[in-house]
């Protein structure tokens, strides 16, 4: 299968081209290595993969580039590029979210249903989406009522699935993911940001009480989830949880740290930010019923391996 992947030298981009070049998919990549980290980082995410012979990566920004061209001879785009982060979507920086958020996913899916015959789209939504105040795990169904503007903008880009699902015959796949983490996690996440205090003996900033509770989910999972949605027989325009079934609140994740290290983390209040949900989890019975996927990865488990690689990197 030839496939696009864009955000290919992301944090989970980069896990889904190795698995799809596992699989023996040709694989484009895209990136435009924005400065949300360093992008020598993004590129140190494909290390593996750069010179594979089934993978080419190409490097422009996707607000500003033709991409019909792109989606030539491809069956499925697994559209993972995005500007991420609740904290920094308010204020002046929220053009970059409208941006890469909304304007380039409009542009894939116009390619898209310009293409004969036109390809899948997966596309990565968020548990951002949801806001405050449902049951939990909270189903797809849920109203949507997010209270960042990032959260404002991964729902205007589903909606945009939906269109194009409906109007424009493209058959679309939203996944909204939980908390995901893992080697190679975004460094502005919080377990991230834990071991780096850890390496370098800085205190750990706390922001809220503590008591906010995440649903997370391990990148392999998430991966898998990701794949399944490229070729599953799943209905245009629907959208799916991909949550890990490990909800644990902050001050638990620092313990569960401190028990895998050996080592103590220390922490300081960084104030409570808006934005920034209670709790997030996922339901995930249609992913279950129309992916066959469950998540397999436990969440002690999961930190050690985040442990491993990042005090390695280290």
């Amino acid at each position: 299968m030839r496939v696009l992947v864009t955000g290919a030298a992301g944090f989970i981009g980069s896990h889904l081209v190795e698995r799809l070049l596992a699989r023996g998919d040709e694989v484009r990549g895209v990136d435009c290595l924005t400065s949300g980290y360093p992008p020598a980082t993004k590129l140190a995410n494909l290390a593996t993969v750069r010179h594979h012979p089934r993978f080419e990566l190409v490097t422009v920004d996707l607000a500003s580039t033709p991409t019909a061209p792109l989606l030539d001879g491809v069956e499925v785009v697994f559209h993972l590029a995005g500007q991420p982060g609740v904290r920094t979507s308010w204020g002046s920086g929220f053009g970059d979210y409208v941006t890469h958020n909304v304007l380039v996913t409009q542009r894939v899916l116009e390619a898209a249903a310009a293409t004969d015959p036109a390809p899948r789209v997966v596309m990565a939504s968020s548990s951002s989406v949801y806001g405050e105040g449902h049951r939990w795990p909270t189903p797809e169904d849920a109203p949507a009522r997010p209270v960042s503007p990032y959260g404002v903008t991964k729902l205007a880009a589903e909606h945009l699935c939906r269109v194009y699902a409906d109007l424009r015959r493209v058959p679309t796949v939203v996944l909204r993911y939980f908390t995901v983490y893992g080697p190679r996690q975004r460094p502005d996440m919080a377990l991230h940001r834990m071991f780096d205090a850890l390496a370098t003996g800085r205190e750990f900033p706390v922001y809220g009480s503590g008591g906010q509770v995440r649903d997370f989910t391990y990148v392999d999972d998430v991966v898998a989830a990701t794949m399944a949605a490229g070729t599953r027989p799943v209905p245009p325009g629907y959208v799916l949880n991909v949550a890990g079934g490990s909800a644990r609140s902050l001050t638990d994740l620092i313990g569960l740290v401190e028990e895998v290290t050996g080592r103590p983390v220390r922490v300081r209040d960084g104030g409570a930010p808006p934005g920034d949900v209670s709790r997030t989890g996922g339901c995930i019975d249609r992913a279950r019923e129309l992916l066959g996927w469950t998540p397999r990865v436990g969440l002690r488990d999961g930190v050690r391996a985040q442990a491993e690689w990042h005090l390695r990197a280290d």
